[in-house]
């Protein structure tokens, strides 16, 4: 089963603080939490505990974290949610388990998935459809390039414990 204490705490080490990048389609963010995406938040004084929840109730809980047997995957999942949107993260989820891609995460992609016979290969699946989705973005926008290395940090090093 997914274990969202864990996974958060990778989160917000992927995350980092305050950040006002104008290149980055989210703006003002904040551990994470874009003033895009949460325009009614005072992004600068946002504390752990209320992004915590954000991530909890927004993130987690729309990609069924909990539900998915494979703690590693679940974590990728999550990770890539926070990072794209949940829709994305879900149709990725869905391409590497070889389900139909609704972006919809449904009962029929959670039994493909925890049916999935080599866990750890649908991980790296999943890893390998984040980083081709990150190197189409950074193809297809100059802009978001620069983030290319980062983005593909992020897919190596979203671990909770080594593969």
């Amino acid at each position: 089963m997914g274990d969202f204490n864990k996974a958060i705490k990778v989160i917000l080490r992927n995350e980092g603080s305050y950040v006002f990048d104008a290149d980055d389609p989210g703006g003002e963010t904040n551990y994470g939490i874009s003033k895009r995406a949460y325009p009614k938040l005072d992004i600068k004084a946002l504390t752990i505990a209320q992004a915590t929840e954000i991530y909890r109730q927004d993130y987690w809980e729309k990609v069924k974290g909990d539900d998915i047997e494979n703690s590693q995957l679940a974590l990728h999942v999550f990770d890539m949610a926070v990072n794209a949107g949940v829709q994305t993260a879900t149709e990725l989820l869905q391409k590497a388990s070889g389900t139909i891609v609704d972006g919809r995460l449904g009962p029929i992609t959670l039994k493909a998935v925890n049916g999935y016979p080599r866990k750890v290969e649908l991980v790296w699946k999943y890893k390998y459809q984040r980083a081709c989705y990150y190197a189409r973005l950074a193809a297809n926008n100059t802009k978001l390039a620069r983030y290319l290395n980062g983005w593909i940090k992020r897919v190596e090093n979203s671990n909770i414990y080594p593969l």
